[in-house]
């Protein structure tokens, strides 16, 4: 007998936890609530193309911390990240299936898309695992294909709503503001010489996706209070600035919050990044965008 929780698990890379994906988790929690089971999300990092096509240019929605803190926040009681290295995408299916699934996690009921593919070569399916099921008595559910498709929500769609900076829409699709997580650290100083003081967000996932470059208003809690502010993320052209940066002017903060990690959500993109002919011109768009932020929130909270 096995000492090992039994567990109601599901299987996949989960990037941005989405709507749709939210509803194989809502499925998994109250499986294992009916069966006093746990329910688990088995994840790999990094990122198969990662790996295995050695592409660099992929941008996910979560880090891994982030896309560990959302499972658990939606019920998720244990996630379990298996590297993914060239060793594991060797592993035949039935041998993923025997020493991961059944031997390290005890698992006692697989939930699963209709489409998942696992093994080498990614050449097992639904069916395969169904065998393996009577082999090492599990039990496998399947999320029909209009289940998920029901959710007209893809990860692919959402990082394409964000590259465009149509953060609204990306929101929609996750059913909660897409976030960044990253350390305040000291840039330049040049917001506090026009009295638009900004936090210089460093995030040290080159992986993780940054939305399109532009002025956003934002919230981010800190010391337990929400505070609002504006983003901009871009070059800062008008003092002919060169690389990309993000910066954050909150609203009525008076706290040094160097070296402090903060949470940020993206709420609305208020327009592109320009360059300006000085900076008193930037100084006046500041003050229409803030003003813009401001009504834009009042609607919100109203």
């Amino acid at each position: 007998m096995s000492t090992t929780p039994a567990k109601v698990t599901t299987i996949g890379t989960f990037d941005g936890i989405h709507i749709g994906h939210q509803k194989i988790l809502k499925r998994v929690v109250n499986l294992a609530r009916q069966q006093d089971y746990k329910p688990v999300v088995l994840t790999l990092f990094p990122h198969p193309r990662m790996v295995l096509q050695k592409d660099n240019s992929i941008k996910l929605l979560n880090t891994i911390d982030e896309r560990i803190e959302l499972l658990k926040s939606f019920g998720i009681e244990e996630v379990i990240v298996k590297p993914f290295t060239k060793a594991f995408s060797n592993l035949s299916a039935e041998d993923y299936v025997k020493s991961i699934l059944v031997d390290e996690l005890n698992t006692k009921q697989v939930v699963i898309g209709y489409d998942h593919h696992f093994g080498k070569n990614r050449s097992a399916n639904i069916e395969d695992l169904r065998a393996f099921a009577k082999t090492y008595h599990f039990k496998v559910e399947e999320i029909s294909a209009q289940d998920i498709e029901d959710v007209t929500v893809s990860s692919t769609k959402i990082r394409t709503a964000l590259d465009k900076g149509e953060v609204d829409l990306a929101n929609s699709y996750l059913g909660y503001n897409y976030f960044i997580t990253g350390e305040v650290v000291k840039g330049k100083g040049l917001g506090r010489t026009i009295d638009y003081p900004t936090a210089n967000i460093s995030i040290k996932e080159d992986y993780k996706l940054i939305p399109h470059d532009g002025v956003y208003v934002v919230k981010s809690t800190i010391d337990n209070t929400t505070i609002f502010g504006m983003m901009n993320i871009g070059t800062n052209p008008t003092v002919g600035g060169k690389t990309r940066s993000i910066e954050v002017h909150f609203f009525g903060l008076e706290k040094d919050i160097y070296n402090e990690n903060l949470k940020i959500e993206f709420l609305k993109r208020l327009r592109s990044e320009q360059k300006f002919e000085n900076l008193e011109a930037l100084k006046d768009q500041l003050s229409k965008d803030k003003t813009d932020a401001l009504a834009f929130i009042k609607n919100q909270n109203e």
